[in-house]
């Protein structure tokens, strides 16, 4: 696994220098690469370079890298390179999951074989649940099986295989020359390996391992990545018998070294660049993640932006305008979709062809369509998309539209052709996403409401350090989000009714799941036993002070066994007001991860803290991002952790609402600043102590063991256009 931080913006550049002043260096040289096919012993022959087709960029630099090094007989080795096309996650055909090559499932059991961790401490259920890999795990797997059957059916006795994002070191050539006359002494003759790592990085207590040589070792395990490795045609053969992968494939690997003989240099000698964004995605993350294993509070960031912009989509009603909307978003656009209107503020803009608009994409708004030869005029350089259906009805709608954009930039799509990424991404130039391209349902032309909704907040609200991301819209005077009418509103969703209400006077198991797991910011691990009934009714929710191996503290939750989409979510709680310490009420999803908050920090008790974290995607998108989200902070005018008081969310398609005893505090529209989750979300009630001294101050450990009380949750559902459903396996909680 890949987990080394990107590079920051000034690492970047100080990189690229060097990175440039290596080309001024004299050319090392191998021994161990040769042409003569007549010498009496066996040298390395071909290098595969296993790389995607869209990534071109990255083959361009292999070839150069590879050119810094000469063979015996001095010529480069990038005249000896072969290019193996990738298996692209994107492209997801069937062939990848077919049960012989790969079987895409397996445990957490299976990962702390390869890297144990003697501080975790999982239960049976943590090592024995399977985990299905990710599909750029399937597609990296297969990619490198697909190089060994290659080299199995070749002549040549030994070959490099290398992945597209590495860098040789400057002692490559000495450290392999002198690795290998040792194993030929080793070997009376040819090194009689199966596979070589010539690049790897050990687990974090290191790999058990027998010493061979000055040069060379032999794992028993504990070798991450399979980045630089020799391969000799008999160990691929004998890789090729063993199959199929069952886990990543690094991984994987490591459970077979007993019945391979593998060896690796005594370092590595070939490194990944820090400085490409790694397209992989780890599905072994959230289980380490529950069980404590890691414990980073900044999640990485979408650091994908648009090259064109702005784009301009549209099409008739039903031909997948909304599922391109949701394309464009996980390609990075902030994308404003499927109004009749947008604010006047960003339309006057537009026409104006300012710069300081609020969105860079454009899906399906009414008022553009008359607007379309202005557009042209002010963006020459936009980007226009016209959605077709397969009916003749749609290119009737469509007629007007396509003579106004006679000589633009257009890309017509039809329905039928939207299941993939593949031309929407060479229209605009970009690399697709690490999932699928979104299915959802049409949302049409929803009619805004002109006038802002007249209910006042009783507190002023504090806006605090927002996470940088296309999904959060910019700060700006005046801008309240989008708004849709009332009526449109009451007849999507009708009223609610309740769902439940719960006095927590006994926990019930078929509704209530006791958390035993943490996240990512969290000091302490969740603890079925630290949740306990309290005085006068309700729950406890207590953090104490204890040795727990991965973490020194002990933390309370619980969550819904159900999800929920849309709703009013109300909780009767005293919060704590121990210094480093959160009390939360919040809904919460992963993959793509969406957040709703209410939470009361231990420092500051006379207030509350409401937040959102948004990611576009629909179920199953790892869209994960954001570590801040958008808080806000705001003026209770009591201390919450000296009595009981109500707070609650409600959440619609088109607004969030907080309330604390029933009086409204803060509400958020479409794209204020965030859109508003889309997808079922499991309910959470927490007390934690955080790692961040900004959220909450320094934790006060002298004033632990500290409690938060629960007194009722209840919950009411839409009685259309909401639905519950069993919440899934996966158990990974926000912060």
């Amino acid at each position: 696994m890949n987990l080394s931080k990107p590079l920051s913006s000034a690492a970047r550049i100080i990189h690229l220098l060097l990175t440039r002043a290596r080309s001024h260096l004299p050319r090392q040289q191998s021994l161990t690469f040769s042409r003569d096919s007549d010498a009496p012993r066996s040298r390395i022959g071909p290098i595969f370079v296993i790389n995607l087709d869209r990534q071109t960029g990255r083959w361009t630099d292999m070839v150069r890298e590879l050119g810094r090094i000469l063979d015996a007989q001095g010529m480069p080795l990038s005249d000896r390179v072969v290019r193996y096309s990738a298996c692209d996650a994107q492209a997801n055909p069937p062939e990848l999951i077919d049960g012989i090559m790969v079987q895409p499932f397996y445990t957490l059991g299976d990962q702390l074989f390869v890297e144990p961790q003697p501080h975790a401490i999982p239960d049976v259920f943590d090592l024995e649940c399977p985990i299905r890999m990710s599909q750029a795990e399937v597609a990296v797997a297969c990619s490198h099986i697909g190089v060994w059957k290659t080299i199995a059916q070749s002549s040549a006795p030994y070959s490099l295989v290398l992945e597209d994002d590495v860098r040789f070191e400057r002692g490559f050539g000495r450290i392999l020359d002198q690795a290998w006359c040792e194993m030929e002494d080793t070997d009376w003759a040819n090194p009689g390996f199966d596979i070589l790592y010539v690049s790897y990085r050990e687990v974090l207590n290191g790999a058990p391992k027998e010493l061979i040589s000055t040069n060379v070792f032999r794992p028993e395990r504990g070798l991450w990545y399979l980045s630089g490795y020799v391969l000799s045609k008999k160990g691929a053969q004998a890789l090729l018998d063993l199959l199929p992968c069952r886990g990543p494939i690094d991984l994987w690997i490591n459970h077979q070294f007993r019945g391979l003989d593998v060896r690796a240099l005594r370092r590595s000698v070939i490194n990944q660049r820090r400085d490409l964004h790694s397209t992989n995605s780890y599905s072994i993350l959230p289980t380490l993640t529950r069980i404590g294993v890691l414990h980073n509070g900044n999640s990485a960031l979408f650091h994908g932006r648009p090259i064109h912009s702005p784009v301009f989509v549209f099409g008739a009603p039903g031909s997948g305008l909304s599922s391109l909307a949701m394309a464009l978003s996980m390609l990075g656009y902030r994308c404003c979709s499927d109004f009749d209107s947008i604010p006047e503020f960003e339309f006057e803009g537009l026409l104006a062809g300012r710069t300081d608009r609020v969105f860079d994409a454009y899906v399906n708004i009414g008022s553009l369509e008359t607007q379309i030869r202005i557009l042209i005029q002010r963006y020459p350089g936009a980007k226009y998309i016209v959605m077709d259906d397969a009916d003749k009805s749609a290119d009737r709608n469509n007629h007007a539209i396509l003579t106004a954009l006679k000589g633009a930039n257009l890309l017509r799509l039809c329905r039928e052709r939207t299941g993939t990424w593949r031309d929407l991404c060479e229209y605009l130039k970009l690399a697709p996403p690490n999932a699928q391209y979104p299915s959802v349902n049409d949302i049409g032309l929803r009619t805004r409401q002109r006038v802002p909704p007249g209910s006042k907040m009783v507190a002023p609200a504090r806006r605090l350090r927002h996470d940088p991301s296309p999904w959060i819209a910019k700060l700006r005077i005046n801008w309240s989000g989008i708004s849709a009418t009332a009526v449109e509103r009451q007849e999507l969703l009708g009223s609610l009714r309740v769902c439940f209400e719960d006095d927590l006077a006994q926990i019930q198991s078929a509704r209530w799941l006791l958390r035993n797991d943490t996240f990512p910011g969290n000091l302490g691990l969740f603890r079925p036993s630290n949740v306990t009934p309290a005085p006068g009714g309700g729950l406890s929710f207590a953090v104490i002070e204890e040795p727990l191996g991965v973490r020194n503290l002990s933390a309370a939750a619980i969550s819904s066994r159900v999800n929920f989409l849309f709703g009013r979510f109300e909780a009767m709680l005293q919060a704590t007001n121990v210094p480093g310490l959160v009390t939360g009420f919040f809904l919460h999803r992963d993959s793509p991860r969406q957040e709703i908050d209410v939470e009361i920090l231990g420092n500051r008790p006379d207030h509350l803290l409401v937040n959102v974290f948004y990611n576009p995607g629909t179920n199953g998108t790892k869209f994960d991002y954001g570590y801040r989200g958008t808080p806000v902070i705001i003026e209770l005018g009591f201390d919450a952790s000296k009595a009981l008081h109500q707070y609650t969310i409600e959440w619609d398609p088109y607004e969030i609402r907080w309330f604390v005893d029933r009086k409204l505090v803060h509400r958020r529209a479409i794209w204020d600043p965030t859109p508003i989750p889309h997808l079922p979300m499991t309910l959470h009630v927490n007390t934690w102590p955080t790692a961040s001294r900004e959220l909450a101050g320094r934790l006060a450990c002298r004033a632990l063991p500290a409690s938060a009380i629960v007194r009722r949750v209840t919950v009411d559902i839409y009685d259309q256009g909401s639905q519950s459903e069993p919440a899934t396996a996966n158990h990974h909680t926000a912060d």
